[in-house]
């Protein structure tokens, strides 16, 4: 090969090299086009989701090879390695560029982990007016959010009396968000009123440590007043 066909070819190689020398930032750019943000990215990473680690090694990797392939002589030989470099550069730049359309959905997805908030308890007992709001994000279309209130005794183990039992279905968006208000008739020896919200699939243990544990929250009752 003439020296001037090797440096055509090596300009060529130098060139590629170059593009790849941005696939960090084309990655970066793919996510964001797909509504991957900041707050879902650190969403992700404090649910250890994998595709969002692996498309940053990728791109990373693409980045390592164009450097190498940019500081290869261009003689014959280094023509050649400076290719088998390139091409794997390449192979890294799609698989991180598809992992990250993965990651980009499963981030937005979310887990469908509910939340519980705005606990009111209004009125004197034994009749009450209990107020609370659930929310969860990222449901899958098909889930549901399974809400229940009971009447619990002073080591938290609950009445055979159901305040509140119902199946949250998620908008179009993935979205769950529901102020639910219900009516309740506690008994006597109640000691407080237990809410809780459970994604499906997700473990019913309060205290579970899983991925997709429930939201519970516990509040005591006032005393009984004599009307």
């Amino acid at each position: 090969m003439s020296e001037e066909a090797q440096a055509r070819v090596g300009k060529r190689l130098d060139d590629v090299a170059k593009i790849l020398a941005g696939a960090l930032v084309a990655v970066a750019g793919i996510m964001t086009a797909l509504g991957l943000t900041s707050d879902i990215v650190f969403v992700a990473l404090n649910n250890e989701s994998w595709p969002i680690y692996a498309a940053s090694l990728c791109a990373v990797l693409a980045i390592v090879c164009s450097i190498v392939a940019l500081l290869i002589r261009p003689t014959p030989r280094g023509i050649l390695w400076e290719t088998v470099v390139l091409i794997l550069g390449v192979i890294f730049y799609m698989v991180s560029l598809s992992v990250a359309v993965v990651g980009a959905s499963k981030a937005a997805g979310g887990n469908g982990r509910p939340t519980i908030t705005d606990v009111e308890l209004k009125g004197h007992r034994p009749d009450l007016t209990l107020s609370f709001t659930v929310r969860a994000d990222g449901v899958d279309t098909w889930a549901t959010i399974e809400v229940y209130a009971d009447a619990v005794d002073l080591d938290k183990d609950p009445f055979d009396i159901d305040f509140y039992s119902g199946y949250l279905r998620p908008d179009d968006k993935g979205v769950v968000e529901q102020r639910v208000s219900s009516p309740i008739t506690v008994p006597e020896e109640a000691w407080g009123i237990e809410i809780g919200a459970v994604a499906a699939g997700g473990s019913q243990d309060c205290e579970s440590l899983t991925e997709r544990g429930p939201a519970c929250v516990t509040i005591k009752l006032p005393p009984t007043t004599r009307r």
